[in-house]
Parts: C-alpha cells; sequence; structure tokens
C-alpha cells in the first residue's frame, strides 16, 4: 500500500501533539479498503507473521502471531493470559469526574508523562491511521486510529467491529470525538505486563491508549466506553444487550433485548437453540441422579438479530411508550467456547466456514493455507482449551439482520448460576423464567452480578457485581449518574417488560443457555410477557419477582421444579432460603453505596430502600407503573 503524504490528512482535527506525531513518524498509511487492511495484517507474508516488538531490558516480545487461514485470519497469543479481558485493565486519566481508579492513584504519578511517552514512541514508527464511525449505522461519531503498521490485525478488526472510513471518504474537516493509540510494549515497561487500557477524557476528545492487542478491552469495549462518555454528557444510554426479532410459525413478531454481564448469554439469544442427535433439545440434566430432561420442539421461531452487545438507546427514535434501540457496532465479537465440535451451531459454522467474506479468528487453532474451525480451540496447557474463543462477524453477512431501529416488547436479564443443592446452597435459585417489576428490573441492572464460572474474562470465581446495566465496567464517568439515567429511561418506556432468566444452572439442574432459549420460544408464542394474575406467583424470593406457575411450549410441559427451585427435593425449601440470604446479602452489599450519593435520583433512592426493608413484590410494583 503506498504511504500517504501527511498533507493528505490536512482535513484531520487533532490536538497539535498528535497533529506532530503524523508529521515526526517515518511512514504513514491510511488504508482504502478493508482487502488492503487483511493484506498489511500479515506484514507482507503469505502464511504466517508473527507482531512483534523490542522491549528495553526484555528483548524481543512477539505480541500475537497472525495465521493466512482459507476462511480469514486467524490470530493467538502466546501468553494465555492475553486471551481475555482482565476486568481491572480499566484507567482513567484527565479531569473529569470519575469513580474509576485513576492511573495516578495506581502508578503515583499524572499521566502525562506516559502519554508524552507513548506520542514519542509512535512517532518512531511507521504508522497505520484509521479513521472511523462508532455507534453503527443510526448515529456516526467519528473516531481515528493510531497504530504501528505490524499492527493491523487490531485495525482490521476495529475496523469490523466499528465502520471504517477509507481516505477517499473522509469528510472535510474530520474532527474524531476519539482517538485510539495502539502501544504494546508499554505493558511491559510501565505495567508489569498487566493488559492496560487508559481512558484519557478532556473536551470534545476522548483518547484511548490501548496497551495490549487483545481487542477486547480496547477495540471492543474501549469504544464502548467512549460511547457511554458520550451518553452521558447527551442524556442516553448504551446498553449491553443482544436484540433479536423473534418470528413464530404463526408470524407473529415479539422483539427481546438480553442484558446481563459478561458470560450472561447475550450473543446466545442470537442463536437457535442446540439440538440433541434425535432433534430434541436438552433442557437440564441432573447433576445429582444424572437424570436428563429432553424438550420436543418439532418447529422453532425464525430470529432476526438486531444487536449482539451494545444496544444505543437514543431518545430521538420514539416508538409509543416502547424503548427503542439500534445497534452500535458494524460487527459482532461472538465468544463460541460452547461450540465445542461439529453440529453445535450448524448456522454459526456454515457462516463461518465458509463465509463470503475473510472473518477475524481469535484463540482458535490454525494450519496457514487450512480452513480455522470454530470447534478447535487453542490451548491454554495441553488439554485446557482457553475458555474465550472468538469470531468477529461483519453484521451485512449475518442472515436476516435488522438494520433499522426497533421496538423492544421485552427485556431479559441473564446470570450465570451455579448449581444449588440442600447440602450446597447457592445463588442458583433463579428458574427457568421470571417477571420482574420496572423497579426491580433496574436493581438487578444495578448489581448486574457476574455469575458463575465466567468465559470471557480473567477472574472467573465467585459472585462478583459488574455494576450499572452491567456495562459499568466499560464507563468511565460516575456511577451515580448511569443509574440515574438507567432508572429514566425504564420510568419513560412503560410499554416495555422486564423478565430474568439463568444459564448454566436451575437448582440441582446443569442446563446451559436453555433456560433462555425456551424462554424466548415461549415469550414470542404468547405475543410478550403480558401475564393474568393467576399465571404468576410471587417468588419465594421478592428479589425474583414473579414466578411462573406453568410453562408450556408446543404441548410440552415444563416441569415445576425448573420453573419453582424450591419443589426441587434436592434443594427444597430451607436450600432455597439459604441460597437467597446468600444473594440477598450480596445485592446489601452492591446496593449500600448508592444511598450516600446526595445525586441519587429520588425514585431510585425509595426503590433501594424498599430492598433494604425487605420490601415484597407488591411493594415494587407500586413505586413504578408498568403499562
Amino acid at each position: 500500500m503506498p504511504e500517504v503524504s501527511v498533507d493528505a490528512l490536512h482535513g484531520l482535527v487533532l490536538p497539535p501533539d498528535v497533529q506532530a506525531v503524523l508529521r515526526m513518524a517515518p511512514a504513514v498509511v491510511v488504508p482504502e479498503s478493508r482487502e488492503e487492511l487483511l493484506r498489511l495484517a500479515l506484514g507482507g507474508n503469505s502464511e504466517r507473521f508473527e507482531v512483534q516488538f523490542v522491549v528495553p531490558k526484555r528483548g524481543t516480545e512477539v505480541e500475537a502471531v497472525v495465521v493466512q487461514c482459507r476462511n480469514g485470519l486467524a490470530v493467538s497469543y502466546p501468553d494465555p493470559y492475553m486471551r481475555r479481558r482482565d476486568p481491572d485493565c480499566m484507567l482513567v486519566a484527565g479531569d473529569t469526574p470519575t469513580d474509576k481508579l485513576q492511573f495516578q492513584e495506581k502508578f503515583g504519578q499524572p499521566f502525562g508523562d506516559m502519554r508524552s511517552d507513548i506520542l514519542k514512541w509512535l512517532a518512531d514508527h511507521k504508522l497505520l491511521v484509521m479513521p472511523f464511525y462508532a455507534g453503527g449505522q443510526e448515529y456516526h461519531y467519528g473516531g481515528l486510529l493510531l497504530c504501528p503498521i505490524n499492527t493491523a490485525f487490531f485495525a482490521t478488526a476495529l475496523g469490523d467491529l466499528q465502520e471504517m472510513v477509507p481516505l477517499s471518504e473522509l469528510p472535510p474537516n474530520f474532527a474524531p470525538r476519539a482517538v485510539v493509540f495502539v502501544a504494546p510494549p508499554f505493558r511491559h515497561t510501565h505495567c508489569d505486563g498487566r493488559q492496560m487500557v487508559v481512558h484519557h477524557r478532556a473536551k470534545n476528545m476522548h483518547e484511548v491508549f490501548s496497551l495490549n492487542l487483545y481487542p477486547g478491552p480496547s477495540a471492543k469495549k474501549g469504544i464502548y466506553g467512549v460511547l457511554l462518555a458520550i451518553g452521558e454528557e447527551e442524556g442516553w444510554v448504551t446498553a449491553h444487550g443482544s436484540t433479536v426479532q423473534v418470528v413464530t410459525p404463526y408470524d407473529n413478531i415479539v422483539t427481546i433485548m438480553h442484558e446481563g454481564a459478561s458470560g450472561g448469554g447475550k450473543s446466545e439469544m442470537l442463536e437457535y437453540p442446540h439440538r440433541e442427535q434425535d432433534g430434541r433439545i436438552l433442557l437440564g440434566r441432573n447433576t445429582v441422579s444424572g437424570e436428563r430432561r429432553k424438550v420436543s420442539l418439532q418447529i422453532g421461531c425464525t430470529l432476526h438479530p438486531v444487536t449482539d452487545d451494545m444496544a444505543l438507546c437514543h431518545p430521538n427514535v420514539q416508538h409509543g411508550n416502547k424503548l427503542v434501540v439500534s445497534d452500535a457496532e458494524d460487527a459482532w465479537f461472538v465468544r463460541i467456547n460452547h461450540i465445542t465440535g461439529y453440529g453445535t451451531d450448524p448456522n454459526l459454522e456454515r457462516l463461518t466456514v465458509r463465509p463470503p467474506e475473510p472473518l477475524i479468528f481469535l484463540n482458535l487453532h490454525a494450519v496457514p493455507g487450512a480452513t480455522c474451525l470454530i470447534w478447535e480451540h487453542e490451548e491454554d496447557k495441553p488439554g485446557k482449551p482457553c475458555p474465550n474463543p472468538r469470531v468477529i462477524v461483519p453484521r451485512r453477512i449475518v442472515p436476516g439482520v435488522v438494520n433499522e431501529p426497533v421496538a423492544v416488547d421485552v427485556r431479559s436479564f441473564g446470570v450465570r448460576t451455579p448449581p444449588c443443592t440442600r447440602e450446597n446452597p447457592s445463588y442458583g435459585i433463579v428458574g427457568l423464567l421470571h417477571f420482574l417489576p420496572p423497579s426491580l428490573a433496574w436493581l438487578w441492572r444495578l448489581v448486574a452480578p457476574r455469575g458463575h464460572g465466567n468465559p470471557s474474562i480473567t477472574d472467573s470465581e465467585g459472585l462478583v457485581s459488574e455494576g450499572v446495566g452491567s456495562y459499568w465496567p466499560f464507563a468511565t464517568g460516575r456511577r451515580v449518574d448511569q443509574a440515574n439515567l438507567l432508572l429514566r429511561q425504564i420510568a419513560a418506556t412503560p410499554g416495555t417488560r422486564y423478565v430474568l432468566t439463568p444459564n448454566q444452572h436451575i437448582g440441582a439442574w446443569e442446563v446451559g443457555f436453555t433456560p433462555q432459549w425456551i424462554a424466548r420460544e415461549y415469550l414470542a408464542r404468547r405475543g410478550g410477557a403480558k401475564f393474568r394474575p393467576d399465571q404468576l406467583a410471587p417468588a419465594r424470593s421478592a428479589m425474583l419477582g414473579y414466578a411462573l406457575n406453568s410453562i408450556v411450549v408446543e404441548g410440552t410441559q415444563i416441569p415445576q421444579w425448573f420453573l419453582q427451585v424450591e419443589t426441587q427435593p434436592e434443594v427444597g425449601a430451607d436450600g432455597y432460603d439459604a441460597g437467597a440470604k446468600l444473594l440477598g446479602a450480596f445485592f446489601r452489599q452492591e446496593l449500600e453505596p448508592y444511598l450516600s450519593e446526595k445525586d441519587l435520583d429520588p425514585g431510585g433512592r425509595r426503590i433501594i430502600e424498599c430492598f433494604m426493608q425487605n420490601g415484597d413484590v407488591k411493594a415494587f410494583e407500586q413505586l413504578m407503573p408498568q403499562a
């Protein structure tokens, strides 16, 4: 690719020191197409390219390996630690208010010196500069990527996830709201080898310094943080959720947005149910007795995906009294750890084995010139597959994808739950489907439990909160501001209903993601989440809102013990109550700090106080009306 004269970039409106980097760099390349990016990602090689840097006092460090496969580029990381997001990798710099750990707090010095060192380092390298738009097809917020040219695979990933802008299409006076700088050696020289992404916020400019090459915390969640900051200024939220239009065999359409912490089933909500060899769906396996229960579903619903992970909720688009969302991304960062063999998900397998254009694969076994298969996961060590294999799937190749904003009928929230028995009680007391009043739905989003056995991040043990809306790990401002935005959004959309679904376990039963697939089929067939009083019963724990008395899907009755966990003989009322006590204590711990926030919305304060006073589900219903 030919180098670009800096004069050709005069239309970029950038801070003077960033302009100086472009002037001093030995070469600057601006890609004109995705095909050019893919060629650059291999560093001029035809099969395999090592992305390496010379690090002072350490020598040459190989940060990533890029392999040319028949169906795209497969990227692997020699250090297993780099194969999934470190939840503590975000630091914030700048003078704007924040609740997040600041760079100076962690390292004892202002970020300005390190920022200058990074810009100086970049100015010594051949650079790839890529303009892009963040926010998806409906809303364009300008961004710019500056990275060493040998990290072009990272640029390809970002260009897929958001919208790459070719140089020939760059509008005059392009003023980025965000700039992403990539400088991998600094994780070794300044951060003890840890992943680190520093968000430096200033007026009209949000700088993201990515000190590692795994795109999860930077190209993906870093841009998410940018959108959350813009929304905080303008009064809207980018929800952490997948959205799907579900079309029943009878041509009814119900739109469901599924939210939750990492690993909570967002990508899985866009998947068709995984079937056994006999065509039935495994509902669950009892971890005590080994009993297996299956569901026959001869004709399933048709799925039209809308969003995979980032749902932009802009108030300028309205549809009655329901929440309206559009996709904030141009491609989806799909986790495929549950695809363990051929035939698990034929639709995704078909799309990735013979894609209409080359894809980017992460953490998968790859042989140059061969087909990269999504069920062949790279091993962190012999016999232990990486829990976070990924494929980046552009929206434009997804069958049936919806490209315009949609009104949401049901907001579902997913939580990973461990097994629960009388002898070993846990928070695995959530039934297959619970109906939540809006005020309780807000509390679940405030706490957003990360849950059991999370595959996406480096610390996955125990019950941990991801916080406000489950997107708090990516936000850079104040928690109370996001809590208020989310509360006002829920209050302004009373026509949208709220449900709660578990994954992995229901009591003593191992269930995977089947509960949300069954709940999706059920809710679509009945036209949403409006229930008659006789169909609901207050859950034994008020935190879980209402439990369903019965669920029948295509003539198959779901056993009651999947709906009301206390009826499982392995759990019983005593095991359930012990688990509810654990969950309640965790919620109290996470909600208590909000009561000391003087800026908390008064309505939100009443909801939290109701919880602290052990209010029942009727009390929560009275605090926020539903249409």
